[in-house]
């Protein structure tokens, strides 16, 4: 049986868990990420790959915040600075001064949504162009095309990855909410 520490944790893996990581790829050393592969050896072991080690250091992390887009409604941040990307949390269409929507109309609340994601995108040193993936919740699918016409406005070709998904509620009954990704 192998072991994997997680800070001052030990976690034991089976062999059969262990083979997974006899053969990483090359590019499972150059990561950035926060899970080291290290062969075993190098822990003085005589079995590769028998140690695995993850690291919970969080001083890579940075939280955004902006005065200029809506306060986040739970504990959580509006977005969070981590290995040059830039994770912007769901947006809403509510106005920053009111906290309150222009209207229960999906077009003013898509482009409150994706102005108050400017101003978190520039409060985190990013703009629309830096985006890499979005994903929008919409409280009806047959909204997609008016937000389609809205979103094509602020992201220029190359546009962003992205996925869309119908959820049964959102916050505050907006009608739509934005999430994003930006490279930094």
């Amino acid at each position: 049986m192998a072991s994997c520490s997680v800070a001052t944790n030990t976690f034991h893996l089976r062999p059969s868990d262990v083979c997974a990581f006899r053969n990483p790829p090359p590019s499972a050393f150059a990561r950035a990420g926060r899970v080291s592969l290290l062969p075993a050896t190098s822990r003085r072991s005589s079995k590769p790959f028998a140690s695995l080690s993850a690291s919970t250091d969080t001083s890579g992390k940075e939280a955004v915040h902006t005065e200029k887009a809506p306060a986040a409604l739970g504990p959580y941040s509006q977005a969070i600075k981590a290995n040059n990307l830039l994770f912007v949390s769901g947006v809403l269409g509510l106005v920053p001064e009111t906290g309150k929507f222009l209207s229960d109309n999906v077009e003013d609340q898509t482009e409150q949504v994706l102005k108050n994601m400017g101003e978190i995108l520039k409060a985190g040193g990013a703009n629309y162009s830096s985006v890499v993936k979005t994903t929008i919740l919409l409280a009806d699918l047959k909204d997609f095309k008016k937000v389609n016409e809205i979103y094509a406005k602020y992201f220029s070709s190359p546009a962003p990855a992205r996925a869309t998904y119908q959820v049964a509620a959102l916050p505050m009954d907006a009608k739509i909410e934005v999430e994003c990704i930006a490279a930094l």
